[in-house]
């Protein structure tokens, strides 16, 4: 008998350590309590409870979570109602401060998110409202973490999801939105020919230069084809006036060497003379030596007659 009471203790012994001992996942932690007061927190790993003495009152994710709470009506510094409805990114960092810190944290953290965004959009103007998300998701995540502090909470970030003006308002910024882009569709229709009209104008600059540097370039190829024509001319000229004076001046060389008789140099003077007159000049002077040559030339033409005659 008695080793069956053992065994029986043994068992009993073995269901209630099974019963009571306790595997904490990762990320999770939980709050016991002994004899109804807060006793510990246990963290990730292996935990024994005693049995009917502690308890365990919370099991805790410190995981972040989300919390996308509803539209809240709110009114602008110039009186505009619209609905805005915001999410929330917290995370459990205290388990025992958000075990006893505050019934119903997350309803508390809504009531409080809805008071704030209604402080804070009660200081702005419905443009600035609009335009200033950044701002308001900044000073909401610093309020709000401030806040749930005291609740082990932290609040990592804050998102306004959407901003709903009153109908009237969203047509009235649709036909705003419609006028500015038209003009800015004119602005930069205007813009536009303008650029084309500059480009234009320059285009046409930049053709009359062009064509006024062609112009001055062949003018300038012309005169220097001209000067060239003209130095080779010129030098053409000088060049048969030189072989003229050789010629001349050999014609008189080779005479000097011959020795020529005074008869000779006679018929070379009126040779000249008749080249001077071409037979044009009315009246000649001739010297008289050069007549007493001329006789003696009739003579020789003469004599030259008669020997052709016999």
């Amino acid at each position: 008998m008695s080793i069956i009471i053992l065994g029986i203790i043994l068992i009993i012994v073995v269901v209630i350590v099974v019963l009571n001992a306790k595997i904490v996942p990762q990320s999770f932690a939980f709050v016991v309590e002994r004899l109804g007061a807060y006793h510990t927190t246990w963290q990730t790993g292996f935990h024994m409870a005693i049995p009917i003495f502690d308890h365990i009152s919370k099991r805790v994710s410190l995981k972040e979570s989300v919390a996308d709470f509803p539209p809240q009506p709110v009114i602008t510094k110039d009186n505009v109602t619209m609905q805005i409805d915001t999410v929330i990114y917290l995370q459990v960092t205290e388990p025992k401060a958000y075990m006893y810190g505050v019934d119903n944290p997350m309803k508390a953290i809504e009531n409080l998110t809805a008071t704030t965004l209604r402080n804070i959009i009660g200081d702005m103007e419905l443009d600035q409202t609009l335009t200033s998300r950044d701002v308001i998701n900044t000073k909401m995540r610093v309020i709000l973490d401030e806040a749930t502090d005291p609740w082990g909470i932290k609040i990592n970030r804050v998102e306004l999801k959407n901003i709903m003006p009153p109908e009237a308002i969203r047509n009235a910024m649709e036909r705003q939105m419609k006028a500015e882009r038209e003009r800015r569709e004119k602005i930069l229709q205007a813009e536009g020919e303008k650029a084309s009209d500059i480009l234009v104008a320059e285009g046409q600059k930049l053709s009359a230069i062009l064509q006024a540097e062609g112009l001055k370039a062949a003018a300038i190829l012309s005169a220097e084809a001209d000067r060239e024509a003209q130095i080779r001319r010129a030098e053409g000229e000088a060049e048969a006036i030189i072989k003229v004076q050789h010629a001349v001046a050999e014609g008189i060389k080779m005479l000097n060497l011959s020795d020529p008789i005074q008869s000779v140099i006679a018929l070379k003077s009126l040779s000249t003379f008749e080249k001077v007159a071409d037979g044009k000049a009315t009246k000649i002077i001739i010297p008289s030596d050069i007549q007493g040559l001329a006789g003696l030339a009739t003579s020789l033409k003469e004599i030259m007659t008669d020997n052709k005659t016999n």
